[in-house]
């Protein structure tokens, strides 16, 4: 039982620090968004400003990604998950082998 309420807790606390790095990515990329454009109006210098968004247009499609790996891949592809699916692939290698049997068993009385 208290095996249990410690997985929960560590699933728990495993969560909530994907989470909070998922935000500060965020953070970190709207404020560099922010300062980057801010930057450019400010100081007035010849930069290709093409090259800065398809940077920030790369690194947006980075924080997708790594939004979806937390909030969706994550949530359905957990440890409950990983067991099922083992435990399917256990049964279904047991199945295989038990129906082997029955048919050498099968082909040695005959």
């Amino acid at each position: 039982m208290e095996r249990d309420q410690h997985e929960l807790y560590e699933y728990a606390r495993r969560r909530i620090k994907e989470k909070k790095r998922l935000y500060y990515h965020f953070v970190l990329l709207v404020t560099s968004c922010l300062f980057a454009f801010v930057a450019t109006k400010i100081i007035t210098f010849t930069f290709n400003l093409n090259w800065l968004i398809l940077g920030f247009t790369l690194w947006a499609f980075i924080f997708i990604l790594h939004f979806i790996k937390v909030f969706i891949t994550n949530r359905f592809m957990n440890k409950n998950w990983e067991r099922e699916q083992i435990d399917r692939l256990v049964a279904m290698q047991v199945k295989k082998i038990s129906e082997l049997k029955i048919k050498v068993n099968d082909d040695s009385s005959n």
